[in-house]
């Protein structure tokens, strides 16, 4: 006898097959739903923005909800500049650094950009030794062709962005700066 002939003398066993299996998807596909809306990837962002983490600051008659578009619990994504307000802080003392594959060295002033509120030059200046010590590392790795190009100091901002990014996230939970910038850069 096969399975079908035992299931057809048994009509409650099929039905109550089904009544399972259906329940079952809906379990699990609630959970995949909820979690899918939970981070966000359903209906867009979450419109929620924890007040305790840094905000954006919008530029003057951009609408409030652009921010929420643009906002990142740990300060990873970056704005649209046309829409929202850049703040500067230079890192006070220039940075010299051998340079790892040749007799030279390199001295570098740096400074950074944020389009969160004060909260994120706030934790800079507050970490300002781990920030610096963070930026010496990257620095101490990099070589004279690297440094001596276009594309190499682009490059090099990148790495100084991830690095102190890194070193605030790791300190505070929100990284937040969105450019490094060179004030100044002699390579010898």
């Amino acid at each position: 006898m096969s399975d079908e002939e035992k299931l057809a003398k048994k009509p409650g066993k099929k039905k109550k097959l089904i009544v399972i299996g259906a329940a079952l998807l809906v379990i699990v596909g609630g959970g995949v739903g909820a979690g899918l809306y939970a981070t966000g990837a359903i209906a867009g962002e979450s419109s929620h923005v924890d007040p305790n983490l840094p905000q954006l600051v919008l530029r003057e008659g951009v609408d409030e909800s652009v921010a929420v578009k643009y906002f990142s619990p740990t300060g990873d994504k970056s704005p649209d500049p046309t829409k929202f307000v850049a703040s500067y802080y230079p890192l006070g003392e220039q940075f010299t650094v051998n340079l790892n594959d040749s007799e030279g060295f390199m001295q570098v002033g740096v400074g950074m950009s944020t389009y969160y509120d004060q909260r994120v030059l706030d934790n800079v200046k507050l970490h300002e030794m781990a920030v610096r010590s963070a930026v010496l590392m990257t620095l101490s790795q990099q070589n004279l062709t690297n440094v001596t190009t276009a594309e190499g100091k682009k490059a090099l901002k990148g790495d100084l962005k991830k690095a102190v990014n890194e070193a605030l996230k790791q300190r505070e939970g929100f990284g937040g700066i969105d450019q490094v910038y060179f004030t100044s850069f002699v390579v010898q």
